[in-house]
């Protein structure tokens, strides 16, 4: 297979939502449809819960939510799957919308009881920004919820989505009896099953078919058709440039617990989600069937495999292949480096791989050499535009709990910061180490990851911060600044990569000091 066919190939997306909407349970369902696993993990079972293929850290496991974005790959259809699952829940929104930056496309999963839900609406404004194409998944059809057409309008008004249904439910809840793909002009009717494996359920060829009536009843036969004259009369037909340009949305109905819904949104998605994507860099706009090479880093996670205390950059592949040990170009430190063991992901497994197309994502051993944002490349200085750190909103003094362990706190603070998943900084008055995190619970992440995965125990101290500010010296304003730094250097710190950083403990004290000294710039993202 040549090297276009490859590319044309790979689909590369995001599944996102709001925590419990079922996104990982829907992961572990697009997996079990692609014949990548032969059972689902995230069910009940002889009392034991056996943990989700996607949640490989124990952390995760214990509380049942994701906290880090997870690779996944599959074979369906001729097509290689990338999935990359985040996690839904807002204190770990800084990793999900890194990871929107190596999508090509995302599905967003809604609760049918709870609708459209805060968090949902922040992710998908992200996706919109960017232009992602979106479909919809409304989940838990098997559970009483909103009625389908009120769901509909939410999705239009509250995420401002041009939805098109693909598929429609018959029925809901206790009556739920099956869907109606319109897609392909075929009713599968629903039945309760074994959710750990795919199952038979049987398919009706089309609404004419006589059994659909003596299946489903006369009355929900009749309320269907209604239901579809409705559907064909309001909603616009569905359009395959508009959807990929990100201006029409397909909806989907189902119930990834019970297996059911998910093939047609598999089949669906295989024939329409984009290819890979042109990718903007500051230099130029990079196309995917460019002969050389050029990838970002868009993720790093230390500790893979707790046994070999590993790190891994993820890196997204934009345009060329990856090849096992080629030397390629490290832009920032404008060093060539190569790699004898790239990774493919599956889950928690992992396999060595020779070749990597655009739109796959590979984990590189790191050690120490990535930050998230960083460009690798046949030689050519691109630098992709970054993926910026926002400021943090909760602050605490990180204390070493254990002095015989100073080492190893240090060395896991270092990596865990590197992973993104909370910022470090410095004071410059006493060298006192500050954790920034966008959500409280990140800190009971660190703090567990530091002691199970390095060995170091450690405790906080809550410090009151309002917000962190990178500065920005405006020419001929240097007067100000050693100003600023002589009544500010309490205030003070340093952040990874020794960017000063101004740590305002209100918004009137904030205001004040942008008021005072008009010559320094205060900005809320590192990149600037």
């Amino acid at each position: 297979m040549n090297f276009l066919e490859e590319i044309k190939r790979r689909r590369t997306f995001g599944i996102i939502s709001h925590p419990d909407a079922g996104k990982t349970t829907l992961t572990e369902k697009l997996l079990l449809f692609g014949g990548a696993i032969q059972e689902a993990g995230a069910v009940k079972s002889n009392k034991i819960k056996k943990a989700a293929t996607s949640d490989f850290m124990e952390i995760e496991r214990q509380r049942g939510i994701s906290v880090a974005t997870s690779v996944l790959a599959f074979l369906y259809k001729d097509k290689k799957i990338n999935i990359l699952d985040t996690p839904g829940h807002k204190d770990f929104a800084e990793d999900t919308y890194r990871t929107l930056t190596a999508v090509d496309s995302v599905i967003v999963v809604i609760d049918v009881a709870k609708g459209v839900e805060e968090q949902t609406e922040k992710l998908v404004s992200v996706c919109r920004m960017r232009n992602i194409p979106i479909i919809v998944f409304i989940n838990k059809l098997d559970r009483e919820g909103k009625d389908a057409f009120d769901l509909l309008d939410e999705v239009e008004q509250k995420l401002g989505l041009t939805t098109v249904p693909l598929s429609f439910p018959i029925g809901m809840g206790y009556d739920f009896k099956g869907i109606y793909n319109l897609w392909n002009d075929t009713v599968r009717l629903f039945v309760s099953e074994s959710k750990t494996t795919v199952g038979k359920s049987s398919l009706i060829k089309s609404l004419s078919e006589p059994i659909l009536k003596s299946s489903i009843g006369e009355s929900a036969k009749d309320r269907l058709e209604e239901e579809l004259e409705l559907v064909r009369e309001v909603y616009p037909s569905f359009d395959r440039d508009t959807y990929l340009s990100g201006q029409q949305h397909p909806v989907f109905f189902g119930s990834a617990l019970n297996n059911f819904g998910v093939q047609e949104l598999l089949d669906c998605f295989v024939d329409i989600a984009p290819t890979p994507q042109p990718k903007t860099s500051e230099e130029r706009t990079i196309s995917p069937q460019e002969d050389a090479f050029s990838g970002f880093v868009f993720k790093i996670h230390a500790n893979m495999d707790p046994k070999h205390r590993d790190r891994l950059a993820f890196i997204k592949v934009v345009s060329g292949t990856f090849a096992r040990n080629v030397p390629y170009l490290h832009v920032r430190h404008n060093k060539k480096l190569k790699f004898s063991s790239p990774n493919a992901f599956f889950a928690d497994k992992k396999e060595i791989v020779d070749v990597s197309y655009p739109g796959d994502i590979v984990g590189l051993h790191d050690t120490g050499n990535f930050k998230i944002g960083d460009t690798l490349t046949s030689g050519e200085q691109i630098h992709f535009k970054g993926i910026p750190s926002f400021s943090p909103e909760h602050f605490r003094y990180i204390n070493n709990a254990d002095p015989m362990k100073a080492k190893q706190l240090s060395k896991g603070i270092d990596q865990l910061m590197d992973e993104g998943v909370a910022q470090l900084f410095t004071l410059e008055l006493n060298g006192r180490k500050i954790v920034g995190t966008v959500g409280a619970l990140q800190f009971d992440v660190i703090q567990y990851r530091l002691e199970h995965e390095y060995g170091a125990i450690c405790n906080y101290e809550n410090l009151n911060v309002h917000k962190a500010c990178w500065l920005e010296v405006q020419p001929n304003s240097e007067s100000d600044f050693i100003d600023f730094k002589q009544a500010k250097a309490k205030f003070l710190a340093i952040d990874k990569q020794g960017q000063l950083v101004f740590l305002a403990d209100s918004a009137f004290t904030l205001q004040m000091t942008q008021s005072k000294y008009p010559g320094i710039i205060f900005h809320a993202t590192s990149e600037f």
